[in-house]
């Protein structure tokens, strides 16, 4: 079974993306044949400021091995070092019909949310298909807001195998439901688009701002509260066991708690999960030409594999 997922450098990652994607590639790494990239063309869309970008590219590399990606385990690679993938997402974009990406959520998203349309973020899609059939990927470890993008990479491939010859492997979204939309400070899904992220390494003073700013309601301490309606528990959740869940519910509807004795709570929880990945990452970024040599490798892998499906794409479609 082949596993892929990517994500993108474009800033500082929060627990939104390691709940939702980092966590699963992390934990699924003994169940097959993973490829877990850095997707840097991705993130071009942003037109990212050139020495800044070629940091976080490396940042982030570092820190999705801090948190637990195993280079013995999976390939681990830039996308951007695979040159068969921008060759792969032309051909692809030759089968693909304009309606099919005018109607993906995220894109229409952004441009309600007043980001300037361009080729690139309409043609996302396409890219992104293309990272995962060149390696004839089966499973994709995805959060929620992602999953149309699978669905859009499988219709692709069936279309060009109806076209050329069965080539691609049909690609399924892998979504852990209770982690599919991870709730910002704001009550929001956490994005940093919104500014209501809280993130996986910040500074201990600043993140437990950010954890004392979740939104609540206006209920006073001694009245009982929903756990089901409240941004506070759905983030508890996250770290703890059922017990300490159900015992938290409980405390909730009794009455006589504070929102704050909460947070702090849940920010005591925070620092104990991440504390060990904190440690990881300091190691990492010492020795940044270990993680680049990482980077290379995996490259070199994925490199192969991608030569081999594109040499069958190019005969099939009358190239070469």
């Amino acid at each position: 079974m082949r596993i892929l997922s990517g994500i993108q450098p474009t800033g500082d990652f929060h627990i939104g993306n390691y709940f939702g994607m980092m966590k699963q590639c992390i934990d699924i790494q003994d169940s097959g044949e993973c490829f877990f990239l850095i997707v840097d063309y991705h993130a071009l869309t942003t037109s990212p400021e050139p020495p800044l970008f070629r940091e976080k590219i490396l940042n982030s590399a570092i820190d999705f091995l801090a948190c637990g990606i195993d280079p013995e385990k999976s390939i681990f690679f830039r996308q951007s070092d695979i040159l068969e993938i921008p060759e792969l997402a032309w051909m692809l974009s030759c089968v693909t019909p304009v309606g099919l990406l005018e109607r993906c959520h995220s894109y229409k998203d952004k441009i309600a949310n007043g980001i300037s349309p361009n080729c690139g973020l309409f043609y996302y899609p396409v890219l992104m298909s293309a990272d995962i059939l060149l390696f004839k990927s089966e499973i994709i470890p995805v959060g929620k807001d992602q999953k149309q993008h699978v669905e859009v990479a499988r219709d692709i491939a069936i279309r060009f195998n109806n076209q050329y010859g069965n080539i691609f492997s049909l690609p399924e979204p892998r979504i852990i439901e209770n982690v599919a939309t991870i709730v910002g400070t704001d009550g929001r899904k956490m994005s940093k688009s919104y500014g209501n992220t809280i993130p996986i390494f910040g500074d201990e003073k600043q993140v437990r701002k950010l954890f004392m700013k979740i939104v609540t309601d206006s209920k006073t301490p001694e009245d009982p509260k929903d756990p089901a309606s409240c941004s506070i528990f759905a983030l508890y959740k996250l770290f703890a066991s059922k017990k300490q869940v159900e015992e938290m519910a409980a405390r909730y509807r009794a009455g006589g708690l504070m929102y704050g004795t909460v947070k702090q709570e849940l920010f005591e929880m925070y620092l104990a999960y991440f504390t060990p990945f904190y440690k990881k990452r300091k190691e990492l970024a010492a020795d940044r030409q270990y993680v680049e040599n990482i980077l290379q490798k995996g490259a070199e892998k994925a490199s192969a594999i991608a030569k081999l499906t594109m040499k069958e794409v190019r005969e099939k479609v009358g190239l070469g």
